[in-house]
């Protein structure tokens, strides 16, 4: 026989203005209800930064902030350190020469020479990886640890030739450490980015040299490129080039950017 439930639904009183409806269904317990899940009126204004729907479509800050912070940090040292070295090695050849008043630190370096290293080593490191996933060309060559302590010997092998390789004039010495940082770039990247950013960086730093030096702030001895060696553009070369290295080998492994979208 039929149900009470289905005959009163079916069949409405007399007294009744209309049929009646059944209520609308209930939201699934894992879902919305079709009214959730209809779009915004086109005129109706979107969430604001404060409203939970904001609140919970924003990405989390954490992973990749995190390394992007541990990165700069080891970055940052790496450039004070070899700021220090190398700056001392060039000092004792007297290639590089510092009023006396400036000389302030145990390391016989001006006090800002370490600091602005570091932080262009942080910006370099930063900038190749970068650079790399803006072109689409994640550099895989030679990816490892061991050819990262490699290209940093070489390097200072490089800074330590031209203080202490003595030539007939300074434009052999200038070819030789160009053919040599060339050969460190080649050995150790390959990359049309590594290569692109080398050259910007040389050219960059000399030009900033070029303005400390003219200011006063320190001098070459013997220069022959304006108011410096010629041969330096090769030293920020390959220090870019080795930087690089260190900066696309920490950023191994690093968590995708969260999108908005």
């Amino acid at each position: 026989m039929p149900r009470l439930h289905d005959h009163l639904w079916s069949r409405p009183s007399a007294g009744a203005a209309g049929p009646l409806r059944r209520p609308p269904p209930a939201a699934r317990p894992g879902g919305m209800s079709a009214a959730a899940r209809r779009p915004p009126a086109p005129g109706a204004p979107e969430p604001g930064p404060g409203t939970p729907a904001a609140a919970a479509a924003a990405p989390p800050a954490g992973p990749w902030h995190h390394h992007l912070v541990r990165r700069s940090l080891v970055l940052f040292l790496v450039g004070v350190v070899l700021a220090l070295v190398l700056n001392l090695l060039q000092i004792q050849r007297n290639v590089t020469l510092f009023p006396d008043e400036v000389m302030a630190t145990v390391f016989s370096s001006a006090w800002w020479v370490p600091p602005c290293c570091g932080t262009a080593a942080a910006v370099v490191g930063l900038l190749y990886p970068c650079m790399d996933r803006h072109l689409g060309e994640p550099h895989k060559f030679k990816r490892e640890w061991a050819s990262v302590m490699r290209c940093i010997a070489v390097f200072v092998g490089i800074n330590h030739a031209s203080a202490k390789l003595d030539f007939a004039n300074n434009v052999q010495l200038s070819l030789t450490l160009a053919a040599l940082s060339l050969g460190l770039w080649w050995t150790f990247d390959r990359s049309r980015s590594g290569l692109g950013l080398g050259v910007t960086i040389a050219v960059l730093a000399t030009l900033i040299t070029q303005f400390l030096v003219y200011n006063g702030v320190y001098q070459y001895t013997s220069p022959d490129f304006l108011y410096i060696r010629s041969w330096l553009p090769c030293i920020f070369f390959s220090g870019g080039v080795t930087v690089g290295n260190i900066g696309r080998q920490l950023a191994m492994g690093l968590p995708e950017k969260p999108h908005s979208d």
